[in-house]
């Protein structure tokens, strides 16, 4: 009965846009699918769609699952795609609104979605105790199972991603330990077989290879360091869609002339940061797996 109870009551809300009280702790949803909660933590809007669509897609014909996004910034001092027609006093309002266009395409949209609205390209000048304090207002609040951002290195070196992904960290590592939830930090990587192929692609088709060493270009992390990779090819079309959705970013040409971009969402990968230390075997196949 209280299984029928959570299940029905928590998509009620999902479909008529409210929050969902139905799953505020852990003792109703022990009657439930036992399919845990999920937070994402981003520096700007499409980060999300890149790091959990996947995750989420997988899992989002199950009305047990939560699902909490952080940004910590609009993007306003973003790249503007030529062929999207909006200006620079724009761009952070107008990527709110693609930011839920995405959520929208992949099928899912998030339960719970903070922005916290600090500059965009200025979170190392921004007070890091502050940062710390906003997500873990998010964090205490919900408490859920897995927690996913960036891994030391921002995925592209960027400070942004570097800043969000040391206080979600932070946050992890000072809750964990004082109640329900919170128990799986997950980093978003590329293998660095991945980016070994992929340049390998791009230099084929006459464009830049990824240089760790520079700015803004995606890093790898050692293959053996993967402790999640999951196969995404069911939901690769719905996420595509997703980040299609952020046109002010990545118009139809940028996606067409890479498809080794396209080919990167058909596999999803994580390092599992806490509990820390990869456990022997074969990678896990989901976020949610053995929890």
């Amino acid at each position: 009965f209280r299984d029928r109870i959570a299940r029905h009551g928590a998509q009620f809300c999902r479909e008529n846009g409210w929050w969902s009280p139905f799953r505020p702790g852990r003792r109703l949803r022990a009657y439930s699918s036992g399919v845990p909660s999920l937070m994402f933590v981003a520096a700007h809007p499409d980060d999300d769609v890149f790091g959990a669509a996947r995750a989420v897609a997988l899992h989002s014909g199950d009305p047990d699952l939560r699902f909490t996004l952080v940004h910590a910034t609009d993007g306003e001092a973003g790249e503007i795609a030529p062929d999207s027609g909006v200006t620079r006093e724009e761009l952070g309002t107008v990527r709110r609104r693609e930011t839920r266009d995405g959520w929208e395409a992949v099928g899912r949209l998030p339960d719970r979605h903070d922005w916290f609205g600090l500059p965009d390209g200025g979170l190392t000048e921004h007070p890091f105790d502050d940062l710390v304090d906003r997500i873990a207002t998010v964090m205490a609040a919900e408490r859920p199972d897995v927690v996913i951002t960036f891994g030391p290195d921002g995925i592209t070196g960027h400070p942004d991603h570097i800043a969000v992904s040391a206080a979600t960290t932070t946050v992890f590592e000072r809750l964990s330990g004082e109640g329900d939830g919170l128990r799986r930090l997950l980093y978003c990587v590329i293998p660095q077989s991945w980016i070994e192929r992929w340049n390998s692609h791009r230099v084929a088709d006459g464009l830049e290879p990824w240089d760790p060493t520079r700015p803004y270009h995606l890093r790898g992390v050692p293959d053996a360091s993967i402790g999640i990779d999951a196969d995404t090819e069911a939901v690769v079309d719905r996420v595509l869609a997703g980040v299609r959705a952020h046109k002010t970013q990545w118009s139809y040409q940028t996606m067409d002339s890479d498809p080794a971009l396209v080919d990167s969402l058909r596999r999803d990968h994580y390092v599992i940061a806490r509990p820390s230390g990869r456990s022997a075997g074969p990678p896990l196949g989901d976020v949610f797996e053995g929890l």
